[in-house]
């Protein structure tokens, strides 16, 4: 194997590139990105990067000497456009080809939209550090009212970042209790009381009908105000939309591979022919446990995903399964949030240390006697321990 193209350049991707080095492979790497950016680490852009507080080198997942070291040929600024497994060719926008004897599709997603926002000033999504940046300037200038569609844990951070700011925040929800198809109704609800601790207004239940605009500028209109289902309006001068992302698949039309909200592996994250491999949030892989094909989306899972397609990639079949550790966290105003395992909202939580009304606690999720996943709120340590003991992840070989 002579050069390996890596299409993505976020942390799957250059996981991926290190993976390549550490195990050995010295031919060529190309990592191609559409962003004009080398790799950059993302959850900051919701956080620090969002309130001013950390500059853009610090998003910067390679030091000088590390890139170096690694031996990357990047193509920047493009975007891929087809793949042709059987040939190993790669088409890019900017009209170009790149023929490879081995493939990693890493190009993870792009922001969902709220349908009737698009092109509407004031209205943002956040996936790239370009949507940061552009979000930052609106929530720095002025004290403008901020809206947000979605309490998922973006919508939260960004939430928190902005009480930080010291702005006026409404998170609007859909669902009755944040969280509850993963955690259930109990630690849900306890995520949801963060927001009022703050001072930020939650509204559950609170379906999104459209937008109040009024004319910005010869072409163009601007946001003033959110209208729900049942008639209320929200004054708004800036609206995040952070209700989850669509896998970047497209450019996969007629390459052969199995498509269908993200891109179907084996669980070796092998996507049909031995030569191709996909890695983060747009791997759809086979779980060794159940059989279905799942997708995560959360950083750790990109990470840890890249080991595995290497070594499936240069043994030219599946040598080793993927087992995923599940673990996922969230900093949300003065909380940080920890999650082990792989919950179900019909699990038992059983609660070790802690309450809920305290906000500092540690409960286990239960299911046939066995614990499948630890929650944590402010208590590392004992979450820590419980992760290692109690989750055990089935060997991954072959």
């Amino acid at each position: 194997m002579r050069t390996v193209a890596i299409v993505g350049a976020s942390l799957g991707g250059l996981r991926t590139a290190q993976e390549l080095r550490s195990q050995g492979y010295d031919g060529r790497v190309v990592l191609v990105g559409e962003e004009a950016h080398r790799p950059y680490d993302r959850p900051p852009l919701s956080k620090a990067f969002l309130a001013g507080t950390a500059d853009r080198e610090a998003l910067d997942l390679l030091e000088p000497d590390d890139d170096r070291e690694l031996d990357v040929d990047y193509r920047l600024g493009v975007r891929a456009e087809h793949l042709d497994p059987a040939n190993g060719r790669v088409l890019l926008s900017d009209g170009s080809e790149l023929l490879a004897d081995g493939v990693v599709i890493a190009t993870g997603g792009r922001a969902r939209p709220l349908p009737g926002t698009e092109g509407v000033a004031g209205v943002h999504t956040l996936r790239t550090v370009d949507d940061a940046l552009r979000l930052r300037d609106e929530l720095t200038s002025g004290s403008p009212r901020v809206v947000i569609v979605g309490a998922g844990f973006i919508g939260a951070e960004v939430a928190s970042t902005c009480r930080t700011l010291g702005l006026d925040v409404t998170v609007l929800e859909a669902l009755e209790t944040p969280l509850a198809p993963i955690l259930g109704a109990e630690l849900g609800a306890a995520c949801a009381r963060l927001h009022g601790d703050h001072g930020t207004r939650l509204l559950c239940g609170a379906t999104v009908d459209g937008l109040n605009t009024v004319a910005d500028g010869p072409h163009g209109v601007r946001v003033t105000g959110v209208r729900l289902a049942n008639g209320d309006e929200i004054p708004a001068d800036v609206v995040l939309i952070g209700i989850g992302m669509i896998p970047a698949t497209e450019w996969l039309a007629g390459s052969g591979l199995t498509v269908g909200n993200g891109v179907h592996t084996d669980s070796g994250l092998v996507a049909g022919p031995s030569t191709v491999v996909a890695v983060g949030d747009v791997a759809r892989y086979a779980s060794v446990s159940t059989g279905r094909h799942v997708r995560h989306e959360h950083w750790t899972n990109a990470s840890e995903q890249a080991g595995v397609a290497v070594a499936n990639l240069l043994a030219g079949h599946t040598v080793r399964h993927y087992v995923p550790s599940g673990y996922v966290w969230s900093d949300q105003y003065s909380v940080t949030i920890q999650i082990a395992g792989h919950p179900a909202p019909s699990d038992e939580v059983v609660f070790v240390e802690g309450s809920t009304e305290a906000r500092t606690f540690v409960a286990t999720f239960q299911r046939d006697g066995e614990t499948v996943a630890v929650f944590a709120m402010n208590n590392a340590k004992l979450f820590n321990r419980l992760r290692r003991q109690a989750i055990r992840r089935p060997a991954p070989a072959a």
